[in-house]
Order: C-alpha cells, then sequence, then structure tokens
C-alpha cells in the first residue's frame, strides 16, 4: 500500500493526468471518474489495473522504481488542466452528490474530496492574484469576467457547505496527514479564504452599482419657492396635489427615471444579492445597499430643497423666515413625493434587487423607509416647539394637513409589521402640531388685549389692530375644517390665558355653531375686539368721530367676514344681522351729530314775524350754514374711509339731506337780499357747490378751506 501511494504523488508531480490519479479508490466514494473526466483507453486499463492488482509484497523497492519509469516513459505528456475543466470537473462532482444525496435522503452521503479540490483552489488563486496585481475590470466592461466571478461564488460556496457538512475523514487520510486529521480543516480554510476574495469583489461590485449606475432623477422642487405671505391657495399650486388623477400622472413622469437604474443595472444587483446572500454575506450585502439608499434619499432632500438639520438647531437658531419661506414649503413637497412616488418606487426597487429573499427586501424597506419618516417628523416637532408667534400658525396647519393627508396611506406604504409604530409617530407629530397651532390661535386674544394705544388714529380710519385680526381670521377661514378638527381634537387642552371673560355661547349664536369649540374661540376673539374698539373709540373728543370711527371699524369687520363665506358659516346669519344693525346705528348717530347742526340753519321756523321775514335773522341763518359747513368740509374731508363702497354710501346719504333742504331754502329766502354783492356775500354756495363739496369729504386729503378758495 504504501509503494503504490509513493507511485500516485511522483505521477502527480510528473504531470499526468492528476485527476484521474488522485481519486481514491474507497468503495465508499460515489465520483464516476471515467464520467467525470475520461481519458485514453490506456491511462484507464493502467488504473484500473493499479486498483485490481494492488503491488505485491514480494516487489523490492528498485523493481518498483524502474517500473514507475517505464510507466513514465511509455505515457505521453498530458497539458495541466484549466480553470474551465476543473470547474466543469467540480459542477459535474456536485451533481452526481445531489443526485445520490436525493436517493439517500434518509443519511447524508459520505465521501473523500477528490484532488481536483486542491487545483481548483490554485487555479482560483492564481487568477484573483492577477486581479490584485492589474486591477479588476468594473462591473458591465467584460460580460466574461462577470459571469466567471458570479459562477465561481455559487461554486466556492457550495463546496464550503459540502467540505463542512458531509466529509467524514478516513483513517488512510489520517495517515496522510500525519495522524492528526486536519486535511479536511486546511482545505476548508484555503476555500473559505478564497470564498471570501470572491465576495469582496461582488461587493465592490455591488457598490459599483448602487453608487454609479443610477440616472440622474429629474425633481419637482416646487414648495422651495413660497415665501412668508404666500396664502393657502399659493401653496397647494406649488406642492403636488392629493388628487388621486395628479398622483398618477407624477408617479407616471417620475417612474420612468426612479429609483434611478436601468432594468440591466437592477438585474446584475440582483444576481450579486443573490449569490452574496446565499454564500453567508447578506449583511454585508445589505449594509452596502442601505448606506446607497440612504445617500440617495439625503440627495433627494437637497434638490427638494429640505436640508438635515436637528430639532435643536430649528428651535434656537434658525431664523422663522428660513423655515417658513424655504424649508417648510420644501418639507411639504418631499413628505408628498415621497408618499406619492419615492416609497413605492423604493420598494418596488428593494424587491426587485432581493428578489431571491423577500424577506430581506422587506426589512431593508422597512429599515429605510422608517428612517426617512422619522427624520421628516423630527422636523415637524422642531417646527412645534419653536416659539409661538402670530405668524406661524397657518404653516404650521399646512403641515398639519400634509400629515393628516399622508396617515391614511400608510397600510400600504409600508411593510406591515412597520405600520402601527409609524402611524403612532405620525399621529404624535400631527397632534404636537396642532396643539402649538391651538396655543397661537387662542393667543390673539392676548393680542388684543395687549394693544393699549392711548392716542386716537388720525381721520377715524381703520385701526390697525382691526385690520390685523380680520385679515388673520380671514385667512384662518381657508383652514376652517382644519381648525374645527384640531380645536375638537384638543379642546380638553387648557389654555395659557385663562383671564379670558366669560362667554355666553348661545348669545346670538345659533346650536349648532356654539358647539364649535372654534367658532366658540372666534367668537370670544371678536367679543375682545368689539370692547377694544369701543375703548379706542372714547379716545376722540368729537362725538360724531366716535360714531364715525365705530361705523368704519365696524363695516371693515363685516365685509371681511362677509367676504369669506367660511367666516360667515362660522359666525352665523344672526351675528350678521346683529352687525348690521349696529353699523345703522353708527351711522344714524354720526349723521345726526355732524349734519342735523346744519341742517338746523336751514329751519324757515322764526324767520317770519307778523308774516315778514326778518333779515337780520336770515342774515345770521346764512353766515352760521357757511361756517359750519365749511368747518365740516375742512375737517371731514381729512377723515378716511378706505372703503369705497361706505364712502359713496356716506356722500349719498349726506347730499341727499343737505343739499334738498338748502336748495329749497334759497328758493324761498334768496331774493330777501339785494341783488350783487349783499347776495354774494350771503349766498356763498349753489346748491350745486354743496353737492360738489360733499363728494370731497372722507378721502383723507384734508382740503383748504372753502373760503379762502372762494376769495
Amino acid at each position: 500500500m504504501e509503494n503504490h501511494d509513493n507511485n500516485l504523488a511522483e505521477n502527480e508531480n510528473s504531470g499526468t493526468n492528476e485527476t484521474e490519479e488522485t481519486l481514491p479508490s474507497s468503495s465508499s466514494s460515489i465520483t464516476d471518474h471515467e464520467e467525470a473526466d475520461p481519458k485514453p483507453d490506456d491511462d484507464v486499463a493502467a488504473a484500473t489495473t493499479a486498483e485490481a492488482e494492488p503491488p505485491s509484497p514480494k516487489k523490492d523497492d528498485e523493481e518498483a522504481e524502474e517500473e514507475k519509469k517505464e510507466e513514465t516513459a511509455a505515457s505521453p505528456a498530458s497539458p495541466p488542466p484549466s480553470l474551465e475543466n476543473v470547474s466543469e470537473e467540480i459542477d459535474q462532482f456536485l451533481v452526481t452528490l445531489k443526485q445520490k444525496n436525493d436517493e439517500n435522503a434518509a443519511e447524508k452521503m459520505d465521501f473523500e474530496i477528490p484532488g481536483f479540490f486542491e487545483r481548483y483552489s490554485d487555479l482560483v488563486e492564481k487568477k484573483i492574484a492577477k486581479y490584485d496585481a492589474k486591477g479588476k475590470a468594473k462591473w458591465g466592461e467584460v460580460a466574461e469576467e462577470d459571469s466567471w466571478l458570479l459562477e465561481t461564488a455559487n461554486r466556492i460556496s457550495k463546496l464550503i457547505m459540502l467540505m463542512k457538512d458531509h466529509h467524514h475523514v478516513e483513517p488512510e487520510e489520517k495517515e496522510i496527514d500525519g495522524g492528526n486529521g486536519n486535511g479536511k480543516d486546511s482545505l476548508v480554510n484555503r476555500v473559505t479564504s478564497i470564498h471570501q476574495r470572491v465576495m469582496s469583489y461582488l461587493e465592490e461590485d455591488f457598490r459599483f452599482l448602487m453608487e454609479e449606475c443610477r440616472i440622474p432623477t429629474e425633481l419637482d422642487p416646487g414648495g422651495n419657492n413660497n415665501n412668508n405671505n404666500d396664502t393657502k391657495g399659493k401653496q397647494q399650486q406649488q406642492v403636488p396635489s392629493s388628487e388621486q388623477e395628479e398622483v398618477k400622472d407624477q408617479e407616471g413622469e417620475i417612474d420612468e427615471s426612479f429609483p434611478g437604474y436601468s432594468d440591466e443595472t437592477i438585474a446584475s444587483l440582483s444576481k450579486i444579492a443573490g449569490e452574496m446572500i446565499s454564500g453567508g454575506y447578506e449583511s454585508e450585502c445589505c449594509q452596502v445597499y442601505i448606506i446607497s439608499r440612504r445617500n440617495a434619499f439625503e440627495e433627494v432632500h437637497k434638490k427638494l430643497g429640505l436640508e438635515r438639520i436637528s430639532i435643536d438647531d430649528m428651535v434656537l437658531k434658525v431664523q422663522w423666515e428660513t423655515l417658513a419661506g424655504n424649508m417648510i414649503p420644501a418639507w411639504i413637497n418631499t413628505l408628498k413625493q415621497c408618499a406619492a412616488v419615492y416609497f413605492p418606487g423604493e420598494r418596488k426597487l428593494a424587491e426587485a434587487v432581493f428578489a431571491s429573499c423577500p424577506s430581506v427586501a422587506a426589512g431593508l424597506f422597512g429599515s429605510l423607509s422608517r428612517g426617512v419618516v422619522i427624520q421628516l417628523l423630527n422636523f415637524a416637532e422642531g417646527a412645534a416647539m419653536t416659539k409661538r408667534a402670530a405668524e406661524k400658525l397657518f404653516k404650521l396647519l399646512d403641515m398639519y394637513e400634509t400629515l393628516r393627508e399622508i396617515i391614511p396611506k400608510v397600510n400600504g406604504l409600508f411593510p406591515e409589521e412597520s405600520v402601527e409604530e409609524l402611524k403612532t409617530e405620525m399621529n404624535i407629530a400631527k397632534s404636537r402640531l396642532g396643539e402649538a397651532a391651538i396655543s397661537i390661535f387662542c393667543d390673539l386674544e392676548n393680542q388684543i388685549k395687549q394693544e393699549t394705544a392711548r392716542t386716537a388714529v388720525p381721520g377715524g380710519a381703520v385701526h390697525p389692530l382691526t385690520r390685523y385680526i380680520m385679515n388673520y381670521l380671514s385667512v384662518a377661514g381657508d383652514y376652517k375644517e382644519t381648525l374645527e378638527q384640531v380645536f375638537k381634537d384638543h379642546s380638553k387642552i387648557e389654555r395659557a390665558d385663562s383671564t379670558s371673560r366669560p362667554h355666553n355661547e348661545n348669545d346670538g349664536v345659533p346650536e349648532k355653531q356654539a358647539s364649535s369649540p372654534f367658532a366658540a374661540q372666534v367668537l370670544r376673539v371678536m367679543d375682545l375686539l368689539d370692547s377694544s374698539l369701543e375703548g379706542k373709540a372714547r379716545l376722540y373728543k368729537d362725538v360724531a368721530q366716535n360714531n364715525f370711527f365705530m361705523m368704519n371699524n365696524g363695516r371693515y369687520i363685516l365685509q371681511k367676514i362677509k367676504g369669506s363665506s367660511e367666516m360667515s358659516q362660522v359666525m352665523g346669519d344672526t351675528w350678521i344681522r346683529k352687525k348690521s344693525s349696529e353699523l345703522r346705528t353708527y351711522h344714524k348717530n354720526y349723521q345726526r351729530e355732524t349734519w342735523n347742526r346744519v341742517l338746523a340753519c336751514l329751519n324757515p321756523e322764526g324767520l317770519n314775524v307778523n308774516g315778514k321775514v326778518q333779515k337780520p335773522v336770515l342774515k345770521e341763518r346764512f353766515k352760521s350754514f357757511n361756517s359750519l359747513f365749511d368747518e365740516i368740509h375742512r375737517t371731514q374731508s381729512s377723515w378716511v374711509v378706505k372703503d369705497e363702497q361706505l364712502q359713496s354710501e356716506l356722500r349719498v346719504s349726506i347730499s341727499g339731506v343737505v343739499v334738498p333742504a338748502y336748495r329749497a331754502f334759497i328758493g324761498r329766502f334768496a331774493q330777501i337780499f339785494d341783488p350783487g354783492r349783499q347776495t354774494e356775500k350771503y349766498i356763498k354756495y349753489q346748491p350745486e357747490d354743496i353737492e360738489t363739496y360733499i363728494d370731497e369729504l372722507f378721502d383723507g386729503k384734508p382740503h383748504q378751506s372753502i373760503a379762502r378758495r372762494r376769495t
């Protein structure tokens, strides 16, 4: 036996067919030698003879050596086996072993490691050494090399599994290994090292395809251009619509390039991922994938104008103008596009790349999407934590509405195992935005109370506080449904301002509206505004101007409410009728305090005594009328009515009372005066002049005295 083994070893070194001569002859081997590596009949016969007739113990060493030389001289030199040939031998060996295992499924088949395992390792190591020395071509540059790498990874993975699970060391092998039984372990370690090198190349190819083969994605950075004064309508035009048809159109436009890989690249990624996972390199493959896709999402956020920012920086460092003008619109746009396009696309990508392992695809997509969502929700919470200010309300409500729109879609966007967690996180962020919105809206009460100006507004004009509050409420009307939901959801939250005066919710307010926490809050604001205006009206010493101021501001309030269908619904018809009645009262009071004095001058009573006109009294009446009208014109032409309709109504109502009375008075008493200078002295105005001068009232432009203009 010893001589025979020596002959086999020497034949290996002599360049003869190594596959044939190193195959063991044990009955436990299932390798069909002739099928795996057919050789000339002479060689086969020689091998068969060697197996059938073991060397006679009578032969001495010299005879064995001589016989060996003769066999070597008689055999022609065989070419060294190629990597392709040895690979085929291994593949055939694996197929044959699988068939035997399938036939004997009840127990594992033992086998001895063929010699061509070692030769295969030599040849693969040699090729890897060339890669290390010269550099491997990038994936896709040499198709044959790509295929070889995948095939090699697959083959070696099977070999490692085979050697670890099936092989049992035989006694003969223990002798060969010096009695320590380390032959298998040594080969396993060597093949494992080769496997690691092959997988490292696949990992680099996977990274290359993930990072460098993405197609530049066309993005819609629509939300970036909003400025701080945009209305809700303008914002909605610049962010993707939630309507199903528009979402479909948007998906169609972006899907062509998103998630940014060609079909060919995705196919290659899938092959590499499959081999890495089946070969035990799942974590390395997943790490490359998740890092690449996170980088891709960061790129998406930047293109959409959303910078990564911590909550602390949002609260302490970033100016609100920057948040409102750029970052919040970008956040809204990003979240909507993620829900409509990027998350569905990302899910498709993961499922395509990891088609061989759906559980891995689901896990990666879940991890990636959760990270993106949490980042977006952190931004929302940071915005809610910024210092409360009235101008922030509508941007926060925009964010609230975006989350409200997205949350119902969560079930179809994310893996089942992460849906409930993400829903909870989203609802928490939405709730905090709602709480911030309520706090800001309720703070309108404090803003009204803190307005303590002690100087009357010139010209009885609409007070800046009135304009601010009513414009604020007008815009709030655009968010009526959202504010009603927010107030309803958070109606039990204690407001910071606990000093608001009691409000009777049923005072002129329909029960349906009084039951709405939002409507009740608006009514409190309106009552406070009315009280504040009443106090500011008392700053005018002129009673007429006091009523004029209340009429002017009341008209502005009423027009703003009626101009918003939403706020009209909140305030109700009863409130509107009550307000209209108040305005008529202010109008009558103003007209009585101002123009009744003028009309008193045109009263004919007291001018006739015993059927004769008292000329001195008549002269005094005309003088009083001229002086009073001149004073009213001079004063009230500087009074301000910006509402053109109210301005016109006032002028018409005044002319309708004063001009007819003046025309009648002149017609009755003008002939009393001597023609010429006396008439000109007392009758300074014709009825047409009075009408012209009345039309100069309330335009905020002080006019020169009429008397001076006429001289």
